[in-house]
């Protein structure tokens, strides 16, 4: 495992990355050579965008350096909690142009504890063209002592624009291995070492991921229920079934993540709009709060219309992993490590079962129905109708 220190602690795999950064942190806190003002992370989900930003951002305001992870600046860099750290994260569906244009304009401010005022763009690829547009001009003119951090899949125009990527230094992060993953879950999770390296194996590099699979029962029997329907549609009559248990899947895991959190946000605007309140002005008072409620209850949806979507794509994914496993068991002297090792009883047999047209088929029929779910098609019509391909073949 390599030896990481300070606010690079948790990060996994990342080597190439963390040098660079650190010696970015190094001479911009010793006042040698240009400072680069924006920055775009890209790489796999679970590769650790989010984790390399914020660590970055804490390695800027170290006070003691370069990032000892043991100062406040670095403490509250890497909690979200310091004061010229802001960290931009899509509500609902994307970020709209007036969350990121009074971001633009907090940013243009001087640093007020720190070293530099440093915004952090969580997924960059979900800003929407007005969104887009005013990053740009504040990129193109960044304040002397501004960083905007970016993280996105990848530099690819459909997820970062091409004017935007051009004033970028680009930092590619890869997907960690399995065993880095499960020493991390052992050392610092306490997780026992065989239930690590299975979540290790079967997480796709996400260690997010993992370490949810080795600590929730329910995740884990989620992950089972998307890895039963290839062994599962034998009738037409069961994709119907296999419908209800994918988006209701989906729903329900995105109804629990949403509830307690729309709960005390609704509470805490309630309190700030002074409900339960008397005295002159609270008819005013309360007809301004059922319209701040509203709408927040809007935001929440929409909130929890993404939630339901990234539950179900994660979900395509595993499935689309293990039709990619029967390609590679038919594959003969194939040295491929699984996406789902602990079925590979199930793939190989359905390797037996299917031609590699065949399953390539299917994978297609589940790259299309997450394609058909980002550009708003319903999701109970976009998975029957990938169901009933993965049905017929």
């Amino acid at each position: 495992m390599t030896n990481r220190t300070g606010v690079w602690v948790d990060l996994v795999g990342q080597t190439e990355a963390v040098a660079e950064l650190s010696a970015a942190a190094s001479a911009a806190a010793g006042g040698t050579g240009g400072m680069t003002h924006a920055w775009l992370f890209t790489g796999p989900p679970g590769s650790g965008r989010s984790v390399v930003a914020r660590s970055f951002a804490a390695a800027l305001q170290c006070t003691e350096g370069e990032g000892c992870g043991e100062c406040s600046g670095c403490h509250t860099a890497i909690a979200g909690t310091h004061a010229d750290v802001h960290i931009v994260e899509p509500e609902g569906l994307s970020i709209p142009v007036a969350q990121m244009r009074s971001l633009v304009q907090l940013a243009a401010r001087r640093p007020s504890a720190g070293h530099w005022q440093v915004v952090i763009i969580s997924d960059a690829d979900r800003l929407t063209e007005g969104a887009a547009n005013a990053l740009l001009k504040a990129v193109e003119e960044p304040p002397d002592r501004t960083v905007f951090l970016l993280c996105a899949p990848s530099d690819h125009p459909d997820d970062v624009s091409v004017t935007i990527r051009s004033r970028c230094r680009v930092i590619n992060l890869r997907t960690p291995p399995a065993e880095a993953i499960a020493e991390v879950l052992t050392n610092r999770d306490g997780i026992d070492p065989e239930t690590a390296s299975w979540a290790g194996s079967v997480c796709g590099g996400h260690i997010g991921r993992a370490r949810r699979l080795a600590k929730d029962p329910e995740v884990r029997e989620r992950r089972e229920s998307v890895l039963r329907i290839p062994g599962s549609l034998r009738r037409p009559a069961d994709v119907f079934a296999c419908v209800d248990q994918l988006v209701g899947a989906a729903e329900s895991e995105a109804s629990s993540m949403s509830a307690a959190r729309d709960d005390a946000e609704k509470a805490a605007l309630r309190t700030a709009m002074g409900a339960g309140g008397s005295g002159k002005g609270t008819a005013a008072a309360e007809r301004s709060a059922k319209s701040a409620e509203r709408d927040l209850e809007k935001r929440q949806k929409s909130r929890a219309t993404r939630a339901q979507r990234d539950s179900l794509d994660l979900a395509l994914v595993d499935l689309a992993g293990f039709y990619r496993d029967v390609l590679a068991t038919k594959a003969t002297g194939a040295h491929v490590t699984l996406n789902h090792p602990d079925r590979a009883r199930d793939s190989a047999t359905l390797a037996g079962q299917l031609s590699a047209a065949s399953a390539l088929r299917r994978i297609e029929a589940i790259l299309d129905c997450r394609e058909a779910i980002e550009l708003n098609v319903k999701p109970r019509i976009a998975v029957e109708a990938m169901l009933t391909t993965l049905q017929r073949g």
